[in-house]
């Protein structure tokens, strides 16, 4: 018997049959093939870029906020009620509408954006980061491991002493 896990084997495909039919239709059933759920990572991680980007601009447009709070604040006012109705974790459509409105916040954020990206950057210690995830996932599933667990109970003890 060989167990196998989609976590580290190489994706394979599954058979699903769909069973939400009623008795009668039983013998309409069909079989789809389908790939892993959760998607396919041997070619790109685009999804995940995309949402590097948006989390730098969000960021960005923190830091500009609370620049403008301190410096500027009708412009701190202007830009906050920009923010509350154009959501800034989109962040390549927020800066288009920024930049349709006031190109040089827009500019203001976007190298803002780079620059704490540059940061992280320097500071991320990916071999760190990838342990922590390690860790995490370990600590997941003994936490699991102990909620699935039955441990016997003092009264099954059935020996008798004496």
């Amino acid at each position: 018997m060989e167990l196998t896990t989609s976590f580290i084997d190489p994706p394979e495909w599954r058979f699903c049959v769909n069973t939400s039919f009623k008795k009668q239709r039983r013998d309409r059933r069909k079989f789809t093939i389908v790939n892993e759920l959760g998607g396919q990572y041997e070619e790109t991680f685009n999804d995940v870029k995309t949402q590097i980007l948006n989390y730098f601009t969000y960021k960005a447009v923190r830091t500009v906020l609370q620049q403008l709070y301190e410096m500027n604040p009708p412009q701190y006012r202007w830009f906050y009620n920009f923010v509350a109705t154009n959501d800034p974790t989109d962040g390549k459509r927020f800066l288009r509408s920024l930049g349709k409105e006031q190109h040089g916040l827009a500019e203001r954020v976007m190298i803002t954006r780079l620059h704490l990206y540059g940061k992280w950057v320097k500071k991320c210690n990916h071999a760190e980061i990838y342990k922590e995830i390690s860790d995490e996932n370990l600590e997941l599933m003994r936490e699991r491991l102990m909620e699935t667990v039955i441990w016997p109970s003092d009264d099954t003890n059935t020996e008798k002493i004496g």
